[in-house]
């Protein structure tokens, strides 16, 4: 879901760029739709993987996947997850998490200050609050917290829809950015792969800088500059 919100913040560079966004989840059909109700990726663009056949055959980070004597595979499921959570098996979480909270003068303003985020159990908050814990232009402390708490309360609002399989809830995943040029076979251009939770991304002060150099002219001239030689991948 942060990754999601990522992609929509980009979205209008990305699109100007003319590069294509294609997710594969796992789950079912009516998970799939719902995560897209929610983060508002475009379903046509969402292909869904029920048993991560597609993460085996990459040869991805399957995660803590313990069994339990006595637990029944659901029950390993959950207690790998929480073990994960504490950064067992998932090296760099307790870091991200810390992040979240402290804030990070590297990354960008997350919420702007006209703003209303809706984070249950918390009130209703003004983007405009997080200036007095910091100021503005940069992520302020709580205010990746706030997002990710608002993400939490909306998988587990809707838990048994988002996670018809525990065997599953462990399973990383991975970006590739696949160029294209007439005359040749598509190219892995850049790939990451995720080792822990909440390590999405290689920069997650940043999680799409990877594509910097492909959408720079274009936010040059969201903002009135002049646009430099163009880039394609």
């Amino acid at each position: 879901m942060e990754y999601a919100w990522w992609l929509q913040r980009e979205r209008p560079y990305i699109e100007a760029a003319n590069i294509q966004v294609r997710a594969v989840a796992i789950g079912d059909r009516t998970a799939g739709q719902k995560f897209c109700d929610y983060t508002g990726f475009p379903p046509e663009h969402l292909y869904i993987d029920p048993t991560a056949a597609i993460h085996r055959q990459l040869s991805l980070y399957k995660g803590l996947s313990v069994s339990f004597p006595g637990l029944s595979t659901r029950q390993s499921g959950y207690l790998n997850l929480l073990l994960m959570c504490a950064g067992i098996g998932s090296p760099g979480t307790l870091k991200e998490v810390f992040r979240g909270y402290i804030g990070d003068r590297s990354a960008p303003q997350l919420i702007s200050d006209d703003e209303v985020i809706k984070a249950k159990p918390l009130p209703a908050l003004s983007g405009d609050a997080f200036k007095l814990a910091g100021g503005k232009g940069f992520q302020r402390p709580f205010e990746l917290a706030t997002l990710r708490l608002r993400n939490m309360s909306e998988v587990l609002s809707n838990w048994q829809t988002y996670m018809p399989d525990a065997m599953y809830l462990t399973q990383r995943g991975a970006t590739f950015l696949i160029g294209a040029s007439s005359g040749s076979a598509p190219e892995i251009v850049y790939e990451w792969r995720d080792h822990n939770i909440l390590g999405f991304a290689e920069n997650m002060s940043d999680p799409l800088s990877f594509l910097e150099n492909y959408v720079a002219d274009y936010r040059q001239a969201a903002d009135g500059k002049p646009i430099a030689t163009s880039r394609a991948i």
